[in-house]
């Protein structure tokens, strides 16, 4: 798993440069060979970097991470400033670009580990609320039918949802190294939860729906069934246009949102997947089961 310096804990510089002179590839270099250089020295000492362009700035960032593990705070802050100092030495000797040193944040493994630790309370919160809600929402909607049914459903493939989009960010990031577990990671993830019950609760709602009108009409296989193809071009249609924006975004966005910006395509096409083919389906085994 590859994680971003505010998980890792790292620094971030930034340098500022001519008008339309800034080289990306140029200050990457400096600081791949930079970084060699002190792990020659300190073999396991850094982690991989990233370099990026804001847009809209002539600015170029490097952040990069440092591995704390069996190493003093003194120890890690003296890389820290030799990994500084030494990049700022090497763009000033092989580039004929000027490149100002402009700004410099030190980011702690503390911070990591309690945005980790907000991260999944945060999350459990969240699926727990919104399965609460949903049970209070549907009680009473349907004679003869539990409304726990429906709460329990929405947790479980919201849960799925999280599980299964994690997996496919993190092998994406094994191929392209500057997807990385961050601070943006966990906001997608929270994102993703409030798409997907949107589209869950759609379907469960003209369940609901038909369970009033033709109970005693239609089994309940076959009346979720057609609850689902009642929904299934709106729920498309929608996931669809999403789909528009997001990939438009993650092509000509900017460079730090794309890793937001996938989270969200991944949670919006896994989400759309699971209210038809996870909650659906699971409604009717528990319901069955407990009519039986």
């Amino acid at each position: 798993i590859r994680l971003g310096i505010d998980m890792t804990g790292g620094v971030q510089i930034e340098y500022q440069c001519e008008i339309q002179a800034c080289d990306i590839d140029q200050v990457r270099a400096a600081a791949e060979s930079t970084r060699s250089t002190i792990l020659a020295q300190d073999p396991g000492s850094m982690n991989e970097i990233n370099v990026y362009k804001i847009s809209g700035q002539e600015t170029v960032v490097v952040e990069a991470g440092f591995v704390t593990a069996g190493r003093t705070d003194a120890g890690v802050e003296t890389l820290k400033s030799t990994f500084r100092e030494s990049l700022s030495s090497h763009l000033a000797q092989s580039s004929s670009t000027r490149y100002t040193f402009s700004r410099y944040v030190n980011v702690g493994e503390s911070f990591g580990a309690y945005i980790k630790q907000s991260g999944y309370i945060t999350l459990t919160i969240a699926i727990l609320a919104i399965s609460i809600y949903i049970q209070y929402a549907f009680s009473g909607a349907i004679s003869g039918m539990a409304s726990w049914p429906f709460a329990v459903v929405t947790g479980l493939s919201l849960i799925h949802d999280l599980i299964i989009v994690f997996g496919l960010y993190v092998a994406t990031a094994f191929f392209f190294p500057e997807f990385r577990i961050d601070t943006f990671f966990f906001t997608a993830m929270l994102t993703i939860l409030g798409y997907s019950i949107n589209d869950t609760i759609v379907v469960l709602d003209r369940i609901r729906s038909n369970l009033r009108e033709k109970t005693g009409k239609m089994d309940l296989a076959h009346l979720i069934d057609a609850s689902i193809w009642d929904t299934m071009r709106r729920s498309l249609f929608t996931s669809f246009t999403i789909v528009i924006v997001l990939v438009a975004l993650f092509f000509f966005g900017p460079d730090t949102l794309r890793g937001f910006v996938l989270v969200l395509l991944y949670g919006t096409i896994v989400g759309t997947y699971s209210s038809v083919c996870i909650a659906s389906p699971l409604l009717y085994d528990i319901s069955h089961r407990d009519r039986k």
